[in-house]
């Protein structure tokens, strides 16, 4: 059946069939996984807090380095953690190490351990509470943490996992106005010292001193897991040193990627990130996989070294206040060089407009006006194909045993009639990119969250009575009514009647947000259907008065 369907009705097949694939694999794989994740990091940081703080007991090593840094024995000279070495369970990689240190931003509360790395980061603001207003955590206790140093050299990497560091302060406010933790860590042959500079809105300054030249790796850390999701990109990025961002997706790491002369490495989720940067003095970067080949970026050093760092959503706004280029950072995956422009448009609507729901619906309208000239033209070719369906009909039958006789008569009839069988389709297809451009935008786009628009109170979430995707199904139901099509075969237009139906039925548990952008998008659509088929309708009442 499909080799009958016309490229715009195969284009509107895959985009159900997608749809209701990846809507199924979050519903029944996807949440589930991560609902349980979510139970593990609430357990462990329960089993944290209920430590006593207390060293370990007499004649017990403090630290153990294979519970601590797994693999950290195998760090070679080359590469954070040398070929075919083996990582311990992920359970046992962070217990036994106390607080340290706490930081209070006016973002974010820091905790640094015993090792002098930041052990976790919870969010202050609100809007990112759980529904029993428990405070955001961004990682997962269990993974590798952000300021974690791993030696080259094995006897002092395992020294390094041994020793404590001492901290200048317990704690530090920095909500208003930055201030600095120092922490020293005093090893047999090699002093290090971590000067951290932390600032109100979540970045910090990091400054690496070792008492004599020493290989050494630090990382920015494993990625923030408070907003995983499978329809969006998540792992490591790096921008390079010409500037373009190489993307690494989690399950796609070889454990092998260098990038030197590096300006900044991210780990992320869809809201998150963890980042190191310099712009003035780019650095090398190395990647290890780890479970399920994650990446785990590394920034490597011979001695002394200086990086600015940040915590935190990725807010566009935030992260252009810290440094311009660091906008990079936010990922929209494929589509992202139009994405990003898109975005800039959207800020600024919102910037005239402060609220984001009627921001993304200025915003439909603005777009719906630049693609005009192509939409319209599909639409006038769509409706001239559909006046040649019963014409086309006919052919089929009379040749439907010779396939290259249909179709020398149906070039013939189309050119006959100045028909594009083209026409409809190749202006959807150019429409496609800038399509899922905002899709990624709105799916990714941090702002929407805790955005509330009428009676929507976060435009990141699922609508909480259903109204925008019903109101996305009926309109979508609507304009197919009144969009001509040129159906041969009845067992297809009843499987097309049966779209909205699907859509609207995964859409309801889509980002607010997104299902605003579609209904509007479905709304104007229905308006200029509406205009090209009285436009055609006045054309031919004209031209058969002109026969008569």
């Amino acid at each position: 059946m499909l080799d009958k369907l016309t490229p715009t009705q195969r284009l509107v097949i895959f985009f159900a069939v997608a749809i209701v694939f990846f809507a199924l694999y979050d519903r029944y794989y996807v949440q589930p996984k991560v609902q349980a994740q979510q139970a593990l990091i609430a357990e462990e940081q329960a089993a944290q807090t209920a430590q006593t703080g207390q060293m370990a007991g007499e004649g017990e090593a403090v630290f153990d380095p294979s519970v601590q840094a797994p693999a950290t024995a195998a760090i070679t000279s080359t590469a954070p953690i040398a070929q075919g070495a083996k990582t311990p369970p992920q359970s046992a990689q962070s217990g036994g190490v106390n607080a340290l240190a706490t930081v209070q931003t006016a973002i974010s509360s820091l905790e640094i351990d015993e090792l002098g790395r930041i052990r976790a980061v919870t969010l202050n603001d609100k809007i990112f509470d759980s529904e029993d207003e428990a405070k955001l955590s961004l990682f997962d206790p269990t993974k590798t943490r952000p300021l974690e140093i791993r030696f080259a050299d094995r006897a002092t990497n395992d020294a390094a996992f041994k020793t404590p560091y001492s901290a200048s302060n317990a704690v530090i406010n920095a909500q208003n106005e930055p201030q600095t933790l120092t922490l020293t860590q005093q090893l047999d042959q090699l002093t290090v010292t971590k000067t951290i500079i932390f600032y109100p809105d979540g970045h910090y300054d990091l400054r690496v001193a070792l008492s004599e030249p020493t290989d050494f790796f630090i990382t920015n850390g494993f990625r923030p897991v408070a907003a995983s999701d499978p329809m969006t990109v998540q792992g490591s990025l790096t921008q390079t040193a010409i500037g373009t961002v190489e993307t690494i997706a989690e399950g796609d790491a070889k454990g092998n990627e260098v990038f030197a002369g590096a300006k900044m490495v991210s780990s992320f989720d869809r809201y998150y990130a963890t980042i190191f940067f310099n712009y003035e003095k780019p650095f090398d970067v190395y990647f290890n996989k780890i479970d399920d080949n994650a990446p785990l970026g590394f920034v490597r050093s011979n001695g002394d070294i200086s990086l600015g760092g940040y915590i935190g959503p990725k807010y566009v706004d935030r992260l252009r206040a810290i440094n311009p280029e660091l906008t990079s950072a936010v990922e929209y995956g494929f589509f992202t060089f139009l994405s990003k422009p898109l975005f800039v448009v959207l800020e600024w609507i919102y910037s005239v407009v402060p609220n984001w729901g009627f921001a993304i619906v200025i915003f439909t309208l603005l777009v719906k006006l630049v693609l005009f000239p192509l939409s319209h033209k599909g639409m006038v070719s769509m409706a001239k194909l559909k006046e040649l369906t019963p014409k086309m009909k006919e052919l089929q039958e009379k040749y439907k045993d010779d396939k290259q006789k249909l179709q020398v008569h149906m070039m013939e009839l189309y050119k006959k009639h100045g028909a594009n069988p083209l026409g409809g389709c190749l202006p959807m297809l150019l429409q496609i990119p800038i399509f899922f451009a905002i899709y990624r935008l709105l799916l990714n786009a941090i702002e929407l969250k805790g955005a509330s628009w009428l009676y929507i109170g976060d435009l990141s979430l699922r609508d909480p009575f259903f109204a925008l995707p019903i109101l996305m199904g009926i309109t979508m139901y609507f304009q197919q009514r009144i969009t001509p099509s040129n159906f041969t075969d009845p067992m297809q237009e009843k499987l097309f009647k049966v779209l909205p139906i699907i859509f609207t039925a995964f859409f309801l548990f889509f980002p607010s947000g997104l299902v605003l952008y579609w209904l509007v998008n479905n709304l104007v659509s229905i308006a200029q259907q509406w205009f090209v088929n009285r436009h055609i309708a006045a054309q031919k009442l004209k031209h058969s008065k002109e026969v008569k």
